[in-house]
């Protein structure tokens, strides 16, 4: 394997990823076969791979924590990890036909070859529990070797953050490193540290260490289908109940304030534009070091193609600013809001700043329902 230079990812193409977004957060629609495919190849170059598996204690937080939501539009990986999200993303046209849960990518890595294990970093987790899953984890040979465990207690983030710490997970030299500090934590904290670690790919996967040693019996397998993983946890974890009496209510009034009205749109502009669809035709006007791209017509998943080929070449001149024009546009759907937001993704880590003008009313209505507005900070006023 070729070793990561510090910590200079080698580039992706984000681009390519099948992403939709998903009241403000990239999820992509891909299985587990996918998944384990871009781990292989992250791990293959040594490159920087941050895994974010959004469910709906995720939206939520997303929702109330720019910081937070920030740590999922940066990652380079989103699988759907909760049935909610899958619901919801199918209820505003999102093709997501499976979960694929964080703790079925740990398990479908174990069945990997034991002759070539993946080699694993586990931190997080209580006093002892990390070094028990190691054990547990490498007492019978499997698809995932563990070469460290630490549990660096219930501090801050920036406690967690400090040189020797970050040291003695960097030191361990493993391919995966699997935290677990609660959602918000773990994601601020890989997010936070993100230059600092060189193990190659990284996710926050809950409750995870604790199902490997049975201390968390994870629900049984004909009940996670059908979005009742929930009910099993309290049953584990009592003390959850409050989170997922939260995040049920934030639930239903998204389903009603935005998933429900989102979907009526859709049909409505279906309907409407069955016999009248429109090709999306882009423009592109190079002003020294900043571009502005006109889109006329349906911004949709069937328009894809084009715009793909503009952004990439926008992308690749490196301008310091794009502009996106969308007086012209008659629709946006949620799988072309995933692209802008991989555009957006390759701009901020090129330094650079995305616009969005021309926005009318009902533009502007497609945005607010889809939870993406933080993208107008810097929109012309209609």
């Amino acid at each position: 394997m070729a070793k990561l230079q510090g910590n200079a990812p080698v580039p992706t193409d984000d681009l390519r990823r099948n992403v939709y977004c998903i009241l403000g957060m990239p999820v992509d629609v891909i299985d587990m076969a996918g998944a384990l495919k871009r781990i292989d190849e992250a791990v293959t170059v040594r490159n920087a791979f941050q895994i974010s598996t959004p469910n709906l204690n995720f939206l939520t937080n997303s929702l109330d924590d720019p910081e937070f939501r920030e740590t999922l539009l940066d990652s380079d990986l989103c699988p759907a990890d909760g049935m909610p999200i899958v619901w919801i993303g199918r209820l505003i046209g999102a093709p997501i036909e499976q979960r694929v849960s964080g703790s079925d990518i740990f398990d479908a890595l174990k069945l990997n070859d034991p002759g070539r294990p993946l080699t694993v970093c586990l931190f997080g987790g209580e006093d002892g529990v990390a070094e028990e899953a190691a054990r547990t984890l490498n007492a019978t040979p499997c698809g995932l070797k563990c070469v460290g465990a630490i549990s660096p207690g219930f501090g801050s983030i920036e406690e967690m953050s400090r040189d020797e710490t970050i040291d003695r997970v960097n030191a361990t030299k493993a391919e995966f490193l699997a935290a677990s500090l609660g959602a918000k934590k773990g994601q601020l904290w890989l997010h936070r540290n993100h230059q600092r670690l060189t193990i190659p790919v990284r996710a926050h996967l809950g409750a995870t260490i604790n199902f490997q040693i049975g201390r968390v019996r994870r629900a049984p397998n004909w009940l996670r289908p059908l979005g009742f993983e929930w009910l099993w946890r309290i049953k584990e974890e009592p003390h959850l109940w409050h989170r997922y009496a939260r995040d049920g209510a934030a639930m239903a009034r998204l389903i009603v304030t935005r998933a429900l009205p989102l979907a009526i749109l859709n049909r409505w502009h279906d309907l409407k534009y069955k016999w009248n669809l429109r090709e999306l035709a882009v423009n592109t006007d190079q002003n020294h070091d900043s571009v502005t791209i006109r889109l006329s017509g349906d911004a949709s998943r069937r328009n894809l193609a084009v715009a793909l080929t503009c952004f990439r070449e926008t992308l690749t001149n490196r301008n310091s600013q794009v502009v996106i024009d969308l007086a012209d546009a008659r629709v946006i759907d949620a799988r072309f809001l995933g692209l802008l937001l991989m555009v957006r993704k390759k701009l901020k880590g090129q330094g650079a700043k995305l616009k969005f003008i021309g926005l009318s009313p009902a533009m502007r209505r497609l945005f607010r329902l889809n939870e993406v507005d933080f993208l107008l900070a810097s929109a012309d006023k209609p």
